[in-house]
């Protein structure tokens, strides 16, 4: 059997500290892309490369509603994500569908 030698250990703990940060950033990972809405009176309001798996308030209830990231996108009635009102796949939209209040993408 072969020792280790200083350099073999040095080179696998380097390896080991590269996988275990990348696995660290995987849980950590956003939406490409942009959600916008639009307000009863037609302002617009954008949340850009959104994190995932997070319930997010809107900030007025969404008239109009567009799903312009690469994750399926909830909306829900309320503001914490309890109530489901539809799930919009990247590149859909949807209006008067009862004022979302809020929305989680799912990665």
């Amino acid at each position: 059997m072969l020792a280790p030698t200083r350099k073999g250990s040095a080179l696998l703990a380097a390896a080991t500290a590269v996988l275990l940060t990348a696995g660290l950033s995987l849980d950590a990972q956003a939406a490409t892309g942009a959600v916008r809405y639009f307000s009863l009176g037609g302002q617009e309001f954008r949340i850009t490369d959104p994190p995932d798996n997070t319930c997010l308030t809107l900030q007025v209830p969404a008239e109009l509603i567009a799903n312009q990231t690469n994750r399926t996108m909830s909306t829900y009635s309320d503001t914490n994500c309890a109530n489901l009102i539809v799930s919009l796949e990247p590149g859909r939209s949807a209006a008067h569908i009862g004022g979302p209040r809020s929305v989680r993408l799912v990665g």
